[in-house]
């Protein structure tokens, strides 16, 4: 078995997470008087994390300050409402207990904000996924390889020995930059065109597909 780590994105990738992102999203926006974004606005602009989500979705007038003082604003909301519609995919629970099964170490990396990150892992995997890590002034946000690395680390793994599965153009050039395989999900937030295009190893269409692949 030449792969014993399995390191995971998480939203579109092991989580739906996009009606709570985006109700959040919207309530803070029209708390502050702006017009709120369709499904298709927040999917195309989920993957680098949440600040970067609340500048595309404000009009490019809004200075930085603003733009900072809104996202705390969302952050603070999502926060407490980040599990009223968030779900694992279909087949998600099942894989993930049957890589438990074959000693598999597993963990999560993702551009989300580090304490949601690890409240969500905590909450809908429990110990299946034994290490979570987020966006913190501690690591760079993929693409950079630091989350992979760290996670690496604290799994007591090897980089040779690993391989990360995500749904976004982000994910695979976290993975390039890490030097480790991507295999791309065709369920989550982004086409499979846009995986194949970016450079994607693998694609699966179904989690199923991942303990055959492996």
């Amino acid at each position: 078995m030449k792969y014993n780590t399995i390191i995971f994105d998480l939203d579109g990738t092991l989580l739906n997470t996009l009606d709570d992102l985006r109700d959040s999203l919207n309530s803070i926006l029209i708390m502050k008087g702006y017009e709120p974004r369709s499904f298709e606005d927040v999917k195309r602009f989920i993957g680098n994390g949440t600040y970067n989500l609340l500048r595309l979705s404000l009009p490019v007038s809004c200075n930085e300050e603003e733009v900072t003082n809104i996202h705390n604003l969302f952050r603070e909301h999502y926060s407490h409402n980040m599990q009223n519609k968030t779900r694992p995919y279909c087949g998600i629970m099942e894989l993930l207990l049957d890589l438990n099964r074959y000693n598999y170490k597993l963990a999560i990396v993702s551009n989300k904000f580090d304490s949601a990150v690890k409240e969500l892992a905590s909450i809908y995997f429990g110990n299946l996924i034994k290490v979570a890590i987020g966006e913190s002034s501690k690591i760079k946000r993929k693409p950079s390889p630091d989350s992979i690395f760290t996670a690496v680390s604290e799994l007591g793994s090897e980089l040779s020995r690993s391989i990360l599965i995500g749904d976004s153009e982000t994910d695979v050039r976290t993975a390039k930059n890490a030097g480790i395989p991507c295999i791309g999900v065709t369920w989550g937030f982004r086409s499979r065109e846009v995986l194949r295009t970016e450079g994607a190893d693998y694609l699966i269409d179904t989690p199923r597909e991942l303990l055959t692949l492996i």
